[in-house]
């Protein structure tokens, strides 16, 4: 598996950041198969610091083209 950084957590939807949707493509993800990044912690320039928990497709390349063709199936 190819590493890629994270996209940055502001830039990102709220289904992105608890791991409901992909954080690259957006597409949605399913409990059994979704790859799990791991716990990441943010902490912004004014507020708290809390927790996200990004997620990503099981199938690299098709996320890749769902993330430059904006399809998000």
């Amino acid at each position: 598996m190819t590493v890629r950084n994270l996209p940055p957590v502001s830039e990102l939807t709220e289904q992105q950041q608890r791991g409901w949707s992909c954080v690259w493509c957006a597409a949605p993800l399913s409990t059994g198969t979704a790859i799990n990044l791991g716990e990441q912690r943010h902490e912004p320039a004014f507020g708290s610091p809390y927790w996200w928990f990004p997620r990503a497709c099981p199938d690299a390349r098709a996320c890749a083209k769902r993330e430059v063709t904006g399809d998000r199936r």
